[in-house]
């Protein structure tokens, strides 16, 4: 039986994540070295893989060279073969593999991958959202606290959770060990399509800083913001983001 999106998504992100960890393991190279052979050798894989497994679909990977005919096309697979560099290559658990699939522009399959830990979540396979932490916990970048997003957790009296990539800060809401990820500082649809899949699986909100949808295979390529957070705290953060904008 032919394989699945999904099934696709998650095998492609499970190895490449195990090319990453076998690379690091083999202690050859370090620091900016190792993440830049890890981005290129995880890229090849995934690239050469969803080409002979989806040869009429359109590809965007963060390490390939863009063209733009694939803005022409209904199915593009979006993918970001080492999210986190600088956790990689630090040793550290917190980055990502991202498989993903957008259909019209919407994230529609996703798979993502966290080596570190040996899990990859999936739309396939939704996981069950646990009770919400008391106090709140909100994410933020390691190196670069959103200023809103501090602001926004001084108001809900949220605890502040820095963390690595965009990929391990969206599914640790996804796996309850916070519940917001506000992120103003700027992505780019590698970054957030393939969380954005598996978030919206598990019935979390996802949408813009202002509450709009998120579109993919846009011909520019950035992303200015994104919300993953509870569905039941979505109104609040997004009026919260809204005051400090305006403020």
């Amino acid at each position: 039986m032919e394989e699945s999106d999904e099934q696709l998504a998650e095998r492609l992100a499970t190895a490449a994540g195990a090319i990453l960890l076998d690379l690091r393991a083999r202690g050859e190279l370090e620091g900016k070295a190792l993440g830049q052979a890890g981005d290129q050798q995880a890229n090849a894989m995934l690239c050469n893989e969803i080409g002979a497994a989806r040869p009429d679909d359109a590809l965007l990977s963060e390490e390939e060279k863009d063209n733009p005919e694939r803005c022409g096309q209904s199915r593009v697979w979006i993918v970001d073969p080492l999210d986190g560099t600088r956790e990689y290559g630090e040793g550290r658990d917190d980055w990502a593999v991202h498989v993903a699939l957008a259909v019209d522009g919407v994230a529609t399959v996703g798979a993502v991958a966290l080596p570190g830990l040996g899990i990859t979540l999936t739309s396939g396979a939704p996981v069950a959202l646990h009770a919400a932490n008391q106090p709140l916990r909100m994410l933020v970048s390691r190196t670069r606290p959103a200023a809103e997003a501090v602001f926004v957790a001084g108001q809900l009296g949220a605890e502040l959770l820095a963390m690595g990539s965009a990929g391990a800060k969206a599914m640790a809401v996804v796996r309850g060990e916070a519940d917001i990820y506000l992120h103003t500082g700027g992505q780019y649809e590698w970054d957030n399509c393939a969380p954005v899949a598996v978030a919206q699986a598990a019935g979390l909100h996802v949408s813009r800083a202002d509450g709009s949808p998120i579109r993919y295979n846009n011909r520019e390529t950035y992303l200015p913001d994104l919300l993953i957070c509870r569905k039941e705290f979505a109104e609040e953060v997004l009026r919260l983001a809204a005051e400090y904008s305006s403020g």
